[in-house]
């Protein structure tokens, strides 16, 4: 079925798609070394395709010491042992597109590993041609860091080279130097990142702290977030003025995008955490395009209750109509907390059905799917820098969320069957929260999952169609239609009740009900139950 909306038309397939984020090393092991794999992850693609989704999106697999777990890339253009090889790879491309799923790669071109050769020709001097492809400063006049400036994992955000007596800038650990984007062979080297793994199939990017490309060229220290309170991370101490958002990232973005337009039919998304108005111009422009999705973690970071959520996706929307912007919606990843511990147990089903039902596209984190939680990692088992130098920031750890995909009730969940000790603990729940346990159940969450996006298939309104919330007055709930963009289909009607009380919905839609998150056909205008998902046929 070919789906259209108000984006030039037939809808691209990063429009229309559900995007699948799979943490490699937590999706399936095959090398028995409790660490998931390539060949573990084209093994699984079959169930992938089973979901309904459209693309894939696999965090690093690059060489790399994996300090920070692939995020400090020692060779962009080479897959890391632990995965496998560029054979492994090329292999997994080309069973995804068998199955009709697209390829994404996670890119970091923010910063390096300490370990890549550009860093290590940097080190030999203050003469070196690569020295100028890393950010170095002078002490400040006292001989200590140059500014102020955080780390998002705590300390400063300099590490002094003593034996040129300057300091590189690192906005994470101090083994993930910055990369100066200032400079035109830097742009160039990572352009050609992009070009290796379009060649070799890859349909697209997301694109790792793309709003940090560039500072402040003054290097001006940055003012005190006067919010800020013991026990939260270091890094939000600080109003991040002149190490985020800064004009000259655009520009870089715009030239990103160029290259990636070299291409026939490729995409990127960018991670960006930012207030909308600050977000959507990440998308550029008709005439000077930039990211085709700035990524929109609003529903991760703000309330949940029927009116905010209501209230940000009316703002939302009706702001990337206006910027002509196609929105996207996230619930989850792999820096955030599991949405169904985030949100609880009775949101659960309430939140999937708002990720799949409203206009954009939906980037689901593997796990989600069968209801997966976080996982309370003992701290000898803890492994993410970001908890590890943060032990007074409890909420900086990302291990919870990180944890092995469970496929069945055997040891390791099946995720490692050879035996070996999974790289992070399983969740306690393993043995009943699975994918073979949920598989034949049609009232499991990994079924209602499905039939969520059998229905987005079946009616191309939930896909390119438009969307206006609908009045309910006096209740928690939530409602809105989707209605096709250009006249004819069906109109589908979606009611989320986010409170404990039985709601009236009589007045809003009359239609017969598609799917309820309780597993049965209510009759047309029955109350909203407590915590019910509720679509409805025009």
């Amino acid at each position: 079925m070919t789906q259209t909306g108000p984006l030039n038309g037939e809808l691209k397939w990063w429009q229309s798609s559900v995007i699948y984020q799979i943490y490699p090393r937590s999706f399936q092991d095959s090398g028995d070394d409790g660490v998931g794999d390539l060949r573990g992850v084209t093994a699984r693609l079959p169930y992938v395709a089973s979901l309904g989704v459209g693309a894939v999106w696999l965090s690093p697999i690059f060489t790399s010491p994996m300090r920070d777990f692939g995020y400090d890339v020692a060779d962009y253009c080479d897959i890391d042992p632990l995965f496998g090889t560029l054979a492994d790879f090329d292999a997994l491309v080309t069973e995804a597109h068998r199955l009709g799923l697209k390829v994404m790669l996670d890119y970091v071109p923010n910063h390096t590993s300490s370990d890549h050769a550009w860093f290590r020709e940097s080190l030999t001097g203050k003469e070196s041609g690569k020295r100028d492809w890393y950010v170095w400063r002078d002490p400040a006049q006292d001989g200590g860091v140059p500014n102020n400036w955080k780390s998002f994992f705590g300390g400063p955000a300099w590490t002094l080279d003593e034996a040129s007596g300057q300091y590189y800038l690192h906005q994470f650990l101090p083994s993930q130097p910055d990369l100066n984007w200032r400079n035109p062979a830097v742009r160039a080297a990572m352009f050609d990142v992009l070009r290796f793994w379009m060649r070799r199939g890859v349909d697209g990017f997301r694109v790792d702290v793309i709003w940090l490309l560039a500072e402040d060229e003054d290097f001006r220290d940055e003012p005190v977030n006067p919010d800020w309170k013991p026990g939260d991370v270091e890094h939000a101490s600080l109003d991040h003025i002149h190490t985020q958002d800064q004009p000259e990232t655009h520009e870089y973005i715009r030239e990103m995008r160029r290259v990636l337009d070299e291409f026939d039919d490729r995409m990127m998304v960018g991670e960006i955490y930012l207030p909308v108005v600050k977000l959507l111009p990440y998308a550029g422009t008709a005439q000077e395009p930039m990211v085709h999705l700035p990524f929109n973690f609003h529903l991760i970071l703000q309330g949940w209750t029927a009116e905010l959520v209501r209230g940000f996706a009316d703002s939302y929307d009706a702001e990337c109509r206006l910027r002509h912007s196609w929105p996207n919606w996230v619930l989850g990843n792999h820096d955030q907390h599991r949405f169904k511990s985030r949100l609880g147990a009775d949101q659960y089903r309430v939140a999937q059905t708002l990720l799949l039902t409203l206009r954009g596209t939906p980037t689901v984190y593997y796990g989600d799917e069968i209801g997966m939680t976080d996982v309370d990692v003992p701290a000898d088992r803890l492994v993410d820098p970001a908890a590890l130098q943060q032990p007074d920031s409890p909420e900086a750890g990302r291990d919870p969320e990180r944890t092995p995909m469970q496929w069945d009730a055997s040891a390791n969940a099946g995720f490692a069957p050879g035996g070996a000790t999974p790289w992070l603990p399983l969740a306690d729940d393993y043995p009943a929260v699975n994918v073979a346990a949920q598989d034949g159940d049609p009232a499991s969450d990994l079924n209602y999952f499905r039939a969520l996006t059998r229905l987005r298939a079946e009616y191309p309104a939930l896909v390119g169609g438009a969307y206006r919330s609908l009045e309910t007055p006096g209740a928690d709930v939530f409602a809105y239609e989707r209605t096709p963009e250009h006249g004819g289909g069906e109109r589908v009607v979606v009611l989320l009740n986010f409170g404990g009380e039985a709601a009236d919905v009589a007045g809003l839609a009359g239609g017969d009900t598609l799917l309820s998150s309780l597993g049965d056909r209510p009759e047309r205008g029955a109350a909203l139950r407590p915590h019910e998902a509720r679509i409805l046929r025009g």
